[in-house]
């Protein structure tokens, strides 16, 4: 099964042709996305301007990500009664506030506080912008997907480009920058978008709880869970390693990210279709702590290689580790979402916190050999429940990997 020769068809239309509506939510989302790897490039410069620790600033993708976490069993229960438009203007809001209140703070306390309430409004923006773009698209789910797709692409590349070129003038830059922005988002939303039609029952807070007692929703879980920890190292702790200059931290996490967008639309679809899920998940987790390995104890030179390459391993992993979460049970999809999320994002909140602290206990290198380890023991999860996994892989469609790892990649 092959897919469309220009890769802006989807055989129903181009995704260029499409609503107001839809480029303002998209547009805000690639916003949304920057701001994940935003901060990369300025750690430095952050804990250089606050006078503080690198664990302390390393508490910025703590307090971001665990919000993240919790809030995956509240976006459900929330834009299931307000509406997919109120959702979408009442976490780009918060974002607005909180990035730009971070922007002004005078501690890393006050800093670390308000980008937990960035994380908030992130949650409720992204957790909703996919099924707002899909019902609002021309063209069709597949269209508005691709676009969507897109839009996480652009964001995560062009995201520590931003914080480089602002922080190259003031660590606070990128935060205000970032404001702009979604107030600019927010203004568009409200201008373009229409109320989306609310679903016709209600998203109960337990839920996506209640969905993990999938034995192979739990699995895939519990395997991303080991992942991410991994996944979350390399963007929160090599900016250290790296020692660089924000203009050139930036540039190498923007290859990152150019590469983590291709290898997620691109090539692992791809790889799904002649390897089957299981086996490329389980072949990439290797690969990537194999990466990490050499990241941490190979020269300068090998560091900033391994960096780039990692967004390769990222890209197919979280394209994979998507279509399994979606695909593996019978939860309705935003449901499944928020139940895996919510288990995957705790590791994204504890790999900043203990990297750091790992290296105060030992020394630089013991953090990436147990980013290695997590990496290895989310690939043995896989082989061990392969025959909870591999039966959904092999039914599911590619399309639909495609449709869901942007959304649980988002949420």
């Amino acid at each position: 099964m092959t897919g469309p020769a220009d890769p802006f068809e989807t055989g129903t239309g181009s995704i260029l042709r499409q609503p107001k509506a839809v480029w303002a939510t998209a547009g805000a989302s690639v916003v949304a996305f920057m701001g994940i790897g935003l901060v990369d490039p300025i750690l430095p410069s952050i804990a250089k301007g606050l006078d503080a620790t690198t664990s302390q600033v390393s508490l910025l993708f703590t307090s971001y990500f665990l919000i993240t976490a919790v809030a995956m069993l509240l976006t459900g229960f929330v834009s299931s009664r307000i509406g997919g438009r109120r959702t979408l203007l009442l976490g780009l809001a918060f974002v607005v506030v909180f990035a730009g209140l971070a922007g002004t703070s005078d501690t890393v306390g006050q800093l670390v506080g308000f980008r937990a309430g960035w994380g908030l409004g992130n949650a409720l923006f992204v957790s909703t912008a996919l099924a707002v773009i899909v019902g609002a698209a021309a063209g069709g789910s597949a269209a508005a997907i691709l676009l969507y797709e897109s839009a996480l692409g652009l964001g995560m590349a062009c995201g520590p480009l931003l914080g480089a070129v602002l922080g190259n003038i003031s660590w606070r830059y990128p935060f205000f920058g970032t404001a702009t922005l979604m107030a600019v988002g927010f203004l568009c939303i409200t201008a373009f978008l229409k109320e989306q039609p609310k679903p016709a029952r209600r998203t109960s807070v337990l839920d996506p709880i209640r969905a993990l007692g999938h034995g192979g929703l739990a699995s895939v879980a519990a395997s991303a869970f080991f992942y991410n920890y991994t996944f979350f190292t390399v963007l929160a702790f090599t900016p250290f390693v790296l020692d660089m200059t924000p203009y050139r931290s930036g540039a190498v996490f923007f290859a990152w990210g150019v590469l983590l967008a291709l290898f997620s639309v691109v090539v692992a679809p791809r790889m799904q279709r002649r390897f089957g899920s299981p086996k490329v998940l389980g072949g990439s987790l290797v690969l990537l702590a194999a990466d990490v390995v050499v990241l941490g104890y190979g020269g300068h030179t090998a560091a900033i290689v391994c960096t780039i390459l990692s967004g390769a391993f990222i890209g197919v992993n979280n394209t994979v580790y998507t279509e399994l979460a979606l695909g593996v049970s019978d939860a309705p999809r935003p449901v499944a979402s928020a139940g895996y999320n919510f288990v995957r994002w705790f590791a994204a909140a504890a790999a900043p916190y203990f990297a750091p602290k790992i290296e105060e206990w030992t020394d630089i290198h013991v953090p990436f050999v147990v980013a290695a380890v997590t990496a290895v023991l989310g690939a043995a999860v896989v082989l061990v429940r392969r025959n909870a996994l591999t039966h959904e892989a092999a039914r599911a469609q590619p399309s639909h990997a495609t449709e869901d790892g942007v959304a649980v990649f988002a949420n």
